[in-house]
């Protein structure tokens, strides 16, 4: 017999005292629905506890989150108030500002570039799609523009040539190191970031570029036209002196810099190479990866350099010593002289296979990684500091010659004469059996 719960109201009267026994559906039914409210009250208990649990591993969260931003100074850049001040802010330029064709894009950038700026470091840069392209194209050393090396003084906050290439426009202009590029095609570069006032030196092939520059000694600004050409950058320049001294000048640690190292010093020992003077001078560095191998190729076993971070966590770069330079050495340095040359110059003076000749090293002993993001731009931060071999930071010191030997630079570009490398030539001659 099949018995249909829906039925069991009307066969059995609602009566508490009524002594009966429930037909075996009703007994079962009640089994069940007892099971299942046991079930239930469980998964509730269970769900009850894992909210719970999920509740305050949230909140542990909030709390770590809310320490580690007072430990940060204060709250994220990104919240509500900082949100509706912004909106303030561009209602305010809409409804006031003079100009009506604001760029929305350029204030956006700008947004970007000043949240990097209030670090206070001169290092640390916002780069917009072009600007890393820009950036990624001269570390190729290829490039279109007028073959000049552009440095920035972090103290006047003023770009200026650190050195020219032979044979490229900016030689032919008569551009000379150490000139501060005071405008370009009439545009002042005071407060502009560097890779700004490289951005607008550069340009089309074939187009003319307008510079103002400041020179010292001079009464009043030098005017110059420059034509903008394809710039395959030669990093490297070597040839061979008298008695056998060897002479490389490496303009900037690149790509492309390594290999041509590589083969400079090749040609050189097959020319019979006896000492060698290696010029560093107007040297604004580049790539730590470059100036590593370079040293690898100079250096005996040990510490090239090493760097640390914020929370103390070092990185060190060595040399197995296999490929040690074992003949004279003369380094020149000025002070042009920056970051990767100065990590290949204070590793020499640190283990003393070589002579440092000239004036003190610039002093930037800080060390930069640029941080790709997710829409084509990017942040180039200071993200740790660099020692020589014998744990010492240079930055804001720099590296100091063993001999101070002042450069004439009247004398260089009236005659021609470099008194600092005819200096060097004296000393590896000196020194070469």
């Amino acid at each position: 017999m099949e018995y249909n719960l829906n039925n069991y109201p009307n066969d059995y009267p609602n009566n508490a005292n009524n002594n009966r026994r429930e037909p075996p559906g009703k007994e079962r039914g009640g089994f069940v629905s007892g099971l299942l409210t046991g079930v239930l009250l469980s998964l509730l208990a269970v769900c009850c506890v894992y909210s719970g649990i999920r509740f305050y591993r949230i909140y542990q969260e909030r709390i770590e989150n809310q320490a580690v931003q007072a430990d940060n100074g204060g709250e994220s850049l990104v919240n509500d108030m900082t949100m509706s001040k912004l909106q303030v802010i561009e209602e305010t330029i809409s409804k006031y500002y003079y100009q009506e064709d604001v760029d929305t894009q350029t204030l956006v950038d700008g947004m970007y570039d000043g949240v990097i700026a209030a670090l206070g470091d001169p290092y640390s840069t916002y780069y917009t799609e072009a600007d890393l392209s820009a950036l990624m194209e001269q570390t190729e050393g290829i490039y279109y523009g007028i073959g000049a090396y552009v440095g920035m003084d972090t103290q006047t906050g003023l770009a200026h040539i650190s050195g020219v290439i032979e044979d490229t426009p900016a030689q032919a202009a008569g551009l000379r190191d150490g000139d501060v590029i005071y405008m370009v095609d009439d545009k002042p570069m005071q407060g502009l970031e560097l890779s700004e006032v490289v951005g607008n030196i550069k340009g089309v092939e074939g187009t003319l570029v307008h510079l103002t520059i400041y020179r010292e000694g001079e009464k009043d600004y030098l005017e110059f036209d420059v034509e903008r050409k394809k710039i395959e950058s030669p990093t490297v320049t070597h040839e061979m002196y008298d008695g056998g001294i060897g002479y490389i000048q490496i303009t900037e640690f690149d790509d492309v810099t390594v290999d041509q190292f590589t083969e400079a010093m090749a040609v050189l020992r097959g020319q019979g190479m006896k000492g060698l003077i290696l010029d560093l001078r107007a040297n604004p560095g580049g790539n730590l990866s470059a100036v590593v191998e370079i040293a690898q190729q100079l250096l005996p076993k040990g510490l090239i350099v090493y760097t640390e971070d914020r929370d103390g966590n070092r990185t060190e770069y060595s040399c197995d010593g296999t490929k040690r330079f074992d003949k004279p050495l003369v380094v020149l340095v000025n002070g042009y002289s920056a970051s990767a040359s100065e990590i290949l110059a204070g590793a020499i003076k640190d283990y003393g296979i070589g002579k440092l000749i000239g004036t003190t090293t610039f002093g930037k002993g800080i060390v930069q990684r640029v941080i790709s993001l997710s829409d084509g731009t990017a942040l180039k931060l200071t993200v740790s500091s660099y020692f020589t071999p014998n744990g010492n930071n240079i930055h804001g010191i720099g590296v100091e010659p063993d001999e101070i030997y002042e450069f004439d630079g009247e004398r260089y570009y009236d005659d021609g004469y470099d008194n600092q490398l005819e200096h060097a030539k004296e000393v590896v001659a000196g020194e070469i059996e």
